[in-house]
């Protein structure tokens, strides 16, 4: 861990990084962005896997209703990362020592390549009903993604 250090330090002074810590509003204003495209992100995902639980817009295949919450999916997913980025750069050298910024980075990075790997594909190709390999491919979406947004909340609280 310790060859990472350099990398932290320099996110840390960055011009960015500086302007965000030297500034009353922008930390605050920052992190309302990154929250509410997680809301947005969470709440397309969660619409997605109560379709393939079958408990909710019964009328729509599966492949539709995604099709249909794909933009709100991706624009969430782009503001987070954005914003994420920019709050990480603020506070490098608190994040590097802190293990809940860690464990989320972890379900991040897999929550990331299972919807984009996995994920995907099959809400992709369902019709009217998921098979049970989609219902359990929402499962774990959701545990990821909800990983993701519980580790980021522990950040400011356990460390």
């Amino acid at each position: 861990m310790q060859a990472i250090i350099p990398f932290f330090q320099w996110c840390d002074d960055t011009a960015v990084a500086q302007a965000i810590r030297n500034s009353r509003i922008a930390f605050p204003v920052i992190e309302n962005f990154h929250l509410f495209a997680l809301t947005v992100l969470l709440g397309s995902i969660v619409v997605l896997c109560l379709r393939q639980f079958g408990l909710i817009l019964k009328t729509q295949s599966i492949s539709e209703v995604a099709a249909a919450l794909r933009p709100w999916n991706r624009w969430g997913l782009a503001v987070m990362l954005t914003s994420g980025i920019l709050l990480f750069l603020s506070e490098a050298m608190k994040c590097y020592g802190n293990t809940s910024f860690r464990v989320k980075m972890l379900f991040l990075f897999t929550a990331l390549l299972f919807q984009f790997t996995i994920y995907n594909r099959i809400v992709r190709n369902e019709g009217a009903t998921a098979p049970v390999g989609g219902k359990i491919a929402a499962g774990v979406a959701l545990c990821l993604w909800f990983g993701v947004g519980l580790a980021g909340r522990a950040i400011g609280f356990l460390g």
